[in-house]
């Protein structure tokens, strides 16, 4: 009956060495600052792929320039990606009547929308790397705390080892419980965003095709 008290989770956990507690005080808070950004991310992705389909149906439907362009300048949303290097270009356009700089207006603002959207993957990424390697340490600093007490003890047998062992061992299970859920996360996210990059690559040479029309045509 002490047994199972002594191996229970929190008892492992409480009676581990201090810095073993402290690397499992670490993963934990970045276990919980992935899985914020990780929802975040997802929602904001969904959103974003959302209203690119909603305004690539909208550009393509052969509505006039400027109903877009005045209907982009009042969608002030921040998933509005592709509606807002679609504004810059067309902005741009109707200022200097010049291809060139509608590119370089689109271009500017695709690289800061990009920007935006892989903020905080490299946090998950580095998540995903580091924290075993960090269970790892506290596994190893506390298998060697748990036999450096053995080390006056007469008869050290197995069920004075496993409790030390087992104590050691939650800190690996944490830094997988980290790493684990963020390299997924950073996997889809990182496809997500270079899917998105193209189709806005894509949208940016379609619509210069577009202009480099109108002022030929003009």
């Amino acid at each position: 009956m002490t047994t199972t008290q002594d191996l229970s989770f929190l008892s492992l956990v409480l009676n581990a060495s201090l810095l073993v507690q402290l690397v499992m005080l670490l993963l934990l808070s970045m276990s919980v600052a992935s899985w914020t950004i990780i929802f975040k991310k997802t929602a904001i992705l969904r959103g974003v792929r959302q209203d690119t389909e909603r305004f690539e149906r909208d550009f393509w439907s052969g509505g006039d320039l400027g109903t877009l362009l005045e209907a982009a300048q009042r969608n002030t949303r921040s998933d509005a990606v592709l509606e807002h290097i679609f504004e810059a270009g067309m902005q741009e356009f109707m200022k200097v009547r010049e291809i060139d700089a509608a590119r370089r207006a689109m271009k500017a603002t695709y690289q800061r929308e990009m920007d935006a959207l892989e903020a905080n993957l490299p946090f998950l990424a580095s998540v995903g790397s580091v924290s075993p390697y960090i269970g790892l340490f506290g596994t190893v600093w506390g298998i060697m705390h748990s036999f450096r007490g053995l080390a006056n003890v007469q008869n050290a047998t197995l069920s004075a080892v496993a409790p030390g062992i087992a104590e050691a061992l939650i800190a690996t299970a944490i830094g997988l419980f980290a790493a684990i859920p963020a390299v997924v996360a950073y996997n889809r996210a990182a496809t997500d965003v270079d899917r998105l990059s193209i189709r806005f690559e894509t949208f940016i040479e379609e619509f210069t095709n577009i202009l480099q029309r109108q002022a030929a045509g003009k």
